[in-house]
């Protein structure tokens, strides 16, 4: 009797599963297994050679590079997705032969960076990355762009105005009242005296146009040439040089991370986190992003 029992059984699995297994030998597995999409590899280059390597160990790097990894789980979950549909976008664009370049950190560089706090942090970056397998933010049909720098001047800057282009909706001024508290919020530069000034601001108050004697630049080509810790900045003649006032840290436009990490210490999720910074847009899965990648 036992054994008759056990037999029905089996037959009763195989004809539960039959319809599954004929659909997966005639189409392949489904697509919507999103648990290792992140374990794709790319090509990446460091340096002045270019390598492969797994999705996720890439974003890592970036992730640890670009937030402090003692930030709050939820900002840092917030950063991973910004990280994540820049890197994928960057792919649908280039295809397969794309070669990615931005910025990251080894393991070697973490461990120099992290010290003892080393296996804590990274198994902290993990855990985030893992916590948002697969996510990335879209826009209507397309992934936004997804730009975040570390604190504002108060608030953050309109796309329109700091891009040029209307194509980015969701780019608005939000307000960052955490910001303006930062011990780092304002800083000086002094430099040799120079025939500079000011010319353009946008409403949040970051520099659109510099002239320098006889040449206009942008403000964020005056503050890569200068070093500044932020675009939003003045210029102000003392004692024969330049003082440069800064405010904030960054460009100032997308996510500012240092308000994250406060919005997260308060209880905000890190799809809340998101929907204030970037407001219209939603979290999806990436991973039929692969598929149409030719």
């Amino acid at each position: 009797m036992r054994l008759k029992l056990k037999k029905l059984g089996c037959y009763l699995i195989i004809i539960t599963l039959l319809p599954y297994v004929v659909t997966v030998f005639l189409n392949g597995p489904s697509i919507t297994s999103y648990s290792h999409v992140d374990s794709t590899s790319v090509s990446v280059k460091n340096g002045e050679t270019s390598s492969q390597m797994p999705i996720e160990e890439y974003c890592i790097g970036i992730l640890a590079k670009e937030m402090p990894a003692s930030y709050e789980k939820e900002a840092l979950k917030a950063q991973s997705v910004l990280v994540r549909t820049e890197v994928y976008r960057k792919i649908r664009e280039a295809g397969k032969e794309a070669v990615l370049d931005e910025p990251f950190w080894t393991q070697k560089q973490m461990e120099d960076a992290w010290g003892a706090k080393y296996s804590r942090y990274y198994s902290k970056l993990t855990e985030v990355w893992n916590d948002t397998e697969g996510e990335v933010l879209f826009y209507g049909e397309d992934l936004a762009l997804t730009p975040f720098f570390r604190l504002s001047n108060g608030c953050t800057r309109d796309g329109k105005e700091a891009l040029g282009s209307e194509d980015y909706p969701y780019l608005k001024i939000v307000e960052c009242p955490y910001d303006i508290e930062n011990k780092k919020q304002i800083q000086t530069v002094m430099t040799e005296d120079m025939d500079a000034e000011v010319t353009d601001t946008d409403t949040a108050g970051y520099v659109l146009n510099v002239r320098v004697g006889q040449e206009n630049v942008s403000g964020e080509e005056f503050r890569n040439t200068y070093g500044l810790a932020s675009g939003c900045f003045t210029l102000q003649r003392y004692n024969g040089k330049i003082r440069i006032t800064t405010r904030g840290e960054g460009h100032g436009l997308g996510m500012s991370q240092y308000s994250a990490d406060q919005m997260a210490k308060e209880g905000n999720t890190y799809d809340m986190i998101l929907q204030y910074f970037y407001e219209g847009t939603e979290i999806k899965e990436v991973a039929e992003i692969l598929q149409d990648v030719e």
